[in-house]
């Protein structure tokens, strides 16, 4: 059985075809911009969106789904909104921090160019946000399928936050058309959400019940 299709090294291999193609796929991506407010409009149409105290946003970078408009827009609303900075845990995996951001004025441009909050401020009492607060999480991704699967850039940093938000915390994925395959290859550890967004729709994922695993 050693060409089963989800032994590890096969799956590794899948994962890292699948990534090179959505990379291309995404950077390939026209009218970026156009296509990212629609899956930010559509965010914020969700009656999650409109229910949820604490929403995570996350802050693109290269050539994701574009946020910093929509976060703008969301900081307005009087939510909680926060965002994602990496960092590593007591055993040195990675690993999100969670900011409570009330301007991205007060970010800089960290590790990849992504914006987070300055290192002199991380463990600020009111600005931290453990991941059980989370209602609702825009999560980015480099493919998504029509299930929920979710393939990241392989660094472990959603991996982690996703198992530790609340089970009733909305997954949802922002990615391009393009970006969505009939299936991505699933580990037993990695998560389904809950559904994806597109600029041309929403699918509606398997999420966190029962078995729902690689």
């Amino acid at each position: 059985m050693s060409d089963a299709p989800w032994q590890p090294k096969t799956l590794a291999l899948k994962k890292k075809e699948l990534r090179e193609k959505a990379y291309s796929a995404r950077l390939n991506q026209p009218d970026k911009d156009q296509a990212s407010e629609l899956i930010c409009h559509a965010f914020a149409a969700l009656g999650r969106y409109r229910s949820a105290d604490t929403i995570l946003y996350y802050l693109d970078c290269r050539s994701e789904v574009r946020t910093h408009k929509a976060v703008r827009a969301s900081l307005e609303t009087g939510k909680c909104i926060v965002i994602p900075y990496c960092t590593v845990n007591e055993q040195g995996n990675n690993k999100l921090g969670l900011w409570r951001i009330e301007s991205l004025n007060e970010l800089v441009a960290g590790m990849w160019n992504i914006m987070e909050p300055p290192k002199d401020r991380w463990g600020e009492p009111g600005k931290e946000v453990p991941p059980g607060e989370i209602d609702l999480a825009l999560v980015p991704g480099v493919a998504f399928d029509v299930n929920g699967g979710r393939l990241g850039n392989g660094k472990g940093y959603y991996d982690r936050l996703l198992h530790e938000v609340r089970h009733d915390c909305e997954l949802i994925g922002a990615g391009f058309q393009a970006q969505v395959f009939e299936q991505v290859p699933m580990d037993d550890h990695d998560v389904y959400l809950d559904g994806v967004l597109t600029e041309t729709g929403f699918y509606r994922g398997k999420g966190r019940g029962p078995g729902n695993h690689g």
